[in-house]
């Protein structure tokens, strides 16, 4: 038999500020054999996502950075190509935390078996995914949308944001997206069927958030953090929802984090501001999957993708996330 070689990038340093190719080592190596209780999985799509970048830090976070040296963490799908596990079997297709290599050797752990007949392998790292149980659980469980109010996201043209602002839609919210473009601000509106985008790139936010929110914002779902989440705050009602999912705006940034000025705005409305982790809710992804498969076959959600072929391109590709390169979800086609 040959001899398998996988291909993968292992951190080679920690960045500062933006990261770099040099802070990667790209390697190839021979599959080891399996031992009993393992199973081999080729990756077929690799998940690229803005918490990378935290996890490159050496910093308390809500999970240990990757160390020097190892695998880059990443969530990827793939078939099983060898097992000598009692619950997995050649020819499956699994989900699961395998990072970016091309071949990966797990033990089962958090692992979950997928099915490429009810739905295309890329969903799984997508809406029906790590951002599709983000926007889900961010959504509903932490800004609590009711029927006709109005609802904001930052970052809408993002694998998180689109699934948020189509969500917040269906539930009878009028919705209004920040994005960075034309292409990408015509693409929430006319595809996604948000009822305003606004270009932070071109448009002046206060005015445009006062035009397309004349009402006010009851749930600002923020990916973005820095000055669009300050802008916002200045427009919020009374008893507002904000979910913090992440502050892609200041992941790189080689000077301390920006926290918004405007915070008195949240003691002045009686508001509240709320940070999650997608892996709080782990035990309701199935019930999660199944109502947004469920709107994605009735029409009721679009999915937006974007694929990049070749493993090799990793460190550019990643990048894509921090230049708004990518229009929805962003992942590595490995073969």
């Amino acid at each position: 038999m040959t001899q398998l070689i996988n291909k993968q990038f292992r951190l080679a340093a920690r960045p500062i500020g933006r990261p770099k190719k040099t802070d990667w080592e790209y390697r190839e190596d021979a599959v080891p054999n399996l031992q009993d209780g393992e199973l081999l999985v080729q990756a077929k799509f690799i998940s690229l996502d803005p918490a990378m970048r935290g996890w490159m830090n050496d910093a308390r976070s809500y999970i240990a950075p990757v160390e020097i040296g190892a695998v880059m963490r990443a969530g990827a799908v793939g078939k099983v190509i060898a097992s000598r596990h009692t619950k997995f079997s050649e020819g499956m297709y699994v989900v699961g935390s395998l990072g970016v290599q091309s071949h990966a050797v797990s033990d089962g752990a958090g692992l979950m078996a997928v099915d490429p007949k009810l739905a295309p392998l890329s969903l799984y790292l997508g809406a029906l995914g790590m951002p599709g149980m983000t926007a889900y659980f961010g959504l509903l469980d932490v800004g609590q949308p009711k029927e006709g109010e109005t609802v904001v996201v930052s970052g809408a043209a993002g694998a998180v944001g689109s699934v948020v602002g189509q969500i917040a839609r269906i539930k009878g919210c009028k919705v209004v997206g920040i994005a960075g473009g034309p292409e990408k601000c015509n693409m929430l509106t006319e595809t996604l069927r948000f009822d305003a985008a606004i270009d932070y790139k071109s448009d002046d936010l206060r005015k445009s958030l006062k035009a397309a929110c004349p009402n006010g914002i009851d749930v600002y779902f923020d990916n973005v953090g820095g000055d669009i989440l300050d802008t916002v705050l200045t427009r919020i009602n009374r008893s507002a929802r904000i979910p913090i999912c992440g502050a892609i705006s200041q992941y790189n940034n080689t000077t301390p984090i920006k926290g918004p000025s405007n915070y008195l705005s949240l003691l002045i409305n009686r508001a509240r501001m709320e940070g999650f982790i997608v892996f709080d809710y782990a035990g309701r992804y199935k019930t999660a999957m199944q109502e947004i498969a469920g709107w994605i076959a009735s029409g009721e959600l679009t999915v937006k993708e974007h694929i990049v072929s070749g493993i090799e391109t990793f460190p550019e590709t990643l990048l894509m996330l921090f230049d708004g390169g990518n229009t929805g979800k962003l992942m590595i086609q490995v073969d």
